[in-house]
């Protein structure tokens, strides 16, 4: 199941982290995760992103103040939005950093680390990432439970 990562460059060493924690489910094969850095050299930028984007079945907002303020990352989530409304992808947030993201098109949705607690704010960002992953897994789990 592939795994689209939406980030602002900012956020690029906390990207690296959850990567790493993601790392044991791609080693069991139950998700591949794709993010902009990926692109390989002559490759078409924009084509290929939305080549991933469109197949992904799990789409993470990276969210921090940078995501929000980018207008790269914004246009993505509202993609994205409209993908999971018509049960396309299921868009999960991640929060990263505080912010303020009321209103936003996405605050209905269930975001990670557990109760939205934003990443940096926790003492260990190692079981901050865990409890992302965790998660990750269980979504993972239950879209192919629906599928089988």
């Amino acid at each position: 199941m592939e795994v689209f990562l939406s980030y602002a460059r900012e956020d690029e060493a906390l990207l690296e982290e959850l990567v790493k924690h993601l790392s044991i489910l791609q080693r069991q094969k139950v998700i591949k995760t794709w993010y902009d850095r990926q692109v390989s050299a002559g490759a078409e930028t924009n084509a290929e992103i939305d080549e991933h984007f469109n197949t992904a079945r799990i789409i993470l907002l990276l969210i921090s103040a940078d995501f929000l303020r980018s207008d790269d990352c914004y246009s993505t989530v509202e993609r994205a939005m409209k993908r999971h409304k018509v049960g396309e992808a299921r868009v999960i947030p991640v929060i990263l950093r505080p912010v303020d993201y009321q209103g936003a098109v996405f605050t209905n949705l269930e975001p990670l680390p557990v109760d939205g607690k934003p990443v940096t704010q926790w003492t260990n960002l190692d079981a901050a990432f865990a409890n992302v992953a965790t998660g990750i897994r269980k979504v993972v789990e239950e879209l192919a439970s629906k599928n089988l």
